[in-house]
C-alpha cells in the first residue's frame, strides 16, 4: 500500500483538503495527515483522524518512542502539502524544523508536491517567488495556484487548485516521477475553435480538449511551467497550469504566438478550424421559407506552419548573428564565439520554441497524410491519430503514431490519454536535453 503524507497548513482553503484526503483514501492509499498547529483552527484533529483512519498530531513530542519527526518522512512514498501557505513555503525553503510538518519535509526522500494557497500579494511577493524557486531547484514540485475568488471579495492568482486536479498531479508523480521538464516552459493548446456565423451559430468541431489537458497535467507533474491555451473547453483547469481561454482560431493564434516567444516547446493539440465565414451576421439569421444565403468561407491562419516558419527565420538570423536578445544563449551575444550553429542552439537559449509538436486528425491514409503534413508544417514531431466514431474525440483513451522530422516513427498503442501525453513529453525532453 502506498504511503502518502498530507501536510496541511493554516489557510481558509484547508476545507478543500478534506476532499483531497478522500480521493487518496478511496484510491487505496494509506494517508497520514500532518497539520500545522494553526491549521487545526480551521479543521479539527477528529476530522482528519476519521477521514484518514490514522492518528493526527502536530508535535514532535507526542509518541516520542516512535520518533515521528523522522519516521513519517522516511516511510512516505509521497508528501503533498495542500494548502501550502507562504509561511510553510518559507520555512521549507530555509530548512527550518520547528514543527512536525517541517521535520517531515526535511526527512522525506520521496517526491514532494506543494499546492500553494494565499492572497495574490503574498504569492507575488519577491520573497515567496524566491522560496518557490529554491524549492523547485531542489526537485520539489510547486504547483502554480489557480486564479479566482479568494477570501472576501479579492480575486486573483493564489486560489488552491481543484482537489481532483491536485490529486491527478500526485497520481502521475506516484506512477513514476520524471523531472526532465523541470525549469522548462511549455505551451499546450487544447479544445476546438469556434467560428461565428451569427450571435447564435458557429462552425466548430468535436474536440473535447481531453488530450490537451492530459498533456498539460503530465507536463506539470514532470516539473514544467505550463501555459494552456484552451478553446471552448469545459473541463476543470489542470492544477499548476496557467490557462488562457479563447474561442476562435485567430484568438488562439494570438495567444499561442505570444506564449511561444519564451517557450521551450509548443504542443498544438487543439483542433483548429481551417475556415471561417467571410462575414458574421450581427443579428441571428432568421429561418424563412426562402433558401438561406450561402455562407462564404475564408481560410484561417495556419498556426502550426506559422510557428515553424517563424522559428526557421529566427534560426537563419541566429546563424548570421542577428538574433534578438531573448534568442541568444546565456553568456552569448550577437558576436559570440565561433562555435557551430548546432552547439550554439544547444545552449541555454537559441531560437524559440526549440521543439514544435503538431497533431493531425486523419480519417484515411493516416500515415501518408501525416508525413506530408509534417514536412509542410516544419514541426519536429507530429502526433497522427485516426478519428471517427468513438475514436479520439471525447474518449478517455487514444492511440497514435508520432512521426519525427528525421523520418522516424513511434507507435503508441491505445491507452489512457495521459500515457500518450507522457510518450510525447519523453520525445520532447530528449530533444531539449
Amino acid at each position: 500500500m502506498t504511503s502518502v503524507v498530507l501536510g496541511v497548513s493554516a489557510g481558509i482553503a484547508v476545507y478543500k483538503s478534506c476532499e483531497l484526503l478522500r480521493l487518496f483514501t478511496e484510491s487505496g492509499h494509506d494517508v497520514r495527515v500532518v497539520p500545522t498547529r494553526d491549521a487545526l483552527r480551521f479543521v479539527g484533529e477528529p476530522t482528519w483522524a476519521a477521514l484518514s483512519g490514522n492518528p493526527v498530531t502536530t508535535e514532535v513530542w507526542e509518541s516520542v518512542h516512535e520518533v515521528p519527526h523522522v519516521r513519517i518522512g522516511q516511510s512516505a512514498d509521497l508528501v503533498v502539502v495542500a494548502p501550502a501557505t507562504a509561511d510553510v513555503l518559507a520555512r521549507a525553503a530555509h530548512g527550518m524544523a520547528n514543527d512536525l510538518l517541517t521535520n517531515t519535509l526535511l526527512t522525506a526522500r520521496c517526491p514532494v508536491v506543494f499546492a500553494p494557497a494565499m492572497h495574490t500579494e503574498m504569492w507575488e511577493h519577491p520573497a515567496t517567488r524566491a522560496n518557490v524557486a529554491t524549492l523547485r531547484e531542489r526537485g520539489a514540485i510547486v504547483i502554480e495556484p489557480a486564479v479566482g475568488r479568494l477570501t472576501g471579495a479579492d480575486t486573483g492568482p493564489g486560489r488552491l487548485p481543484d482537489p481532483a486536479e491536485i490529486f491527478e498531479v500526485c497520481r502521475r508523480v506516484l506512477a513514476g516521477r520524471r523531472d526532465d521538464l523541470a525549469g522548462r516552459h511549455v505551451v499546450v493548446s487544447a479544445g476546438g475553435t469556434r467560428e461565428a456565423i451569427d450571435p447564435v451559430r458557429f462552425i466548430g468541431n468535436r474536440s473535447s480538449g481531453l488530450q490537451g489537458y492530459a498533456l498539460a497535467r503530465t507536463a506539470v507533474a514532470r516539473g514544467a511551467e505550463v501555459t494552456l491555451v484552451a478553446a471552448n473547453v469545459t473541463l476543470p483547469d489542470p492544477a499548476g497550469a496557467k490557462v488562457v481561454r479563447v474561442e476562435s482560431a485567430r484568438q488562439l493564434r494570438d495567444a499561442v504566438l505570444a506564449a511561444a516567444e519564451h517557450a521551450d516547446a509548443v504542443v498544438m493539440a487543439a483542433a483548429v478550424a481551417d475556415f471561417r465565414p467571410v462575414r458574421q451576421s450581427e443579428t441571428k439569421i432568421k429561418k424563412s421559407s426562402a433558401e438561406p444565403d450561402p455562407i462564404h468561407l475564408v481560410k484561417n491562419p495556419d498556426i502550426l506552419a506559422e510557428l515553424g516558419e517563424t522559428r526557421r527565420a529566427r534560426r537563419e538570423a541566429y546563424a548570421a548573428g542577428d538574433a534578438p536578445a531573448h534568442d541568444a544563449p546565456a553568456g552569448r551575444g550577437r558576436d559570440a564565439g565561433n562555435g557551430s550553429d548546432a552547439a550554439r542552439e544547444a545552449g541555454a537559449g537559441g531560437p524559440r520554441p526549440r521543439v514544435i509538436v503538431g497533431f493531425a486528425a486523419e480519417t484515411d491514409d493516416v500515415l501518408a497524410n501525416g508525413r506530408a503534413k509534417l514536412e509542410r508544417k516544419g514541426c519536429d514531431l507530429l502526433v497522427v491519430n485516426q478519428v471517427g466514431e468513438n475514436l479520439a474525440f471525447g474518449t478517455p483513451d487514444n492511440a497514435a503514431v508520432v512521426l519525427t522530422a528525421e523520418g522516424g516513427s513511434v507507435e503508441i498503442p491505445r491507452g489512457p490519454k495521459e500515457d500518450l501525453a507522457d510518450v510525447v513529453w519523453d520525445l520532447v525532453a530528449q530533444r531539449l536535453a
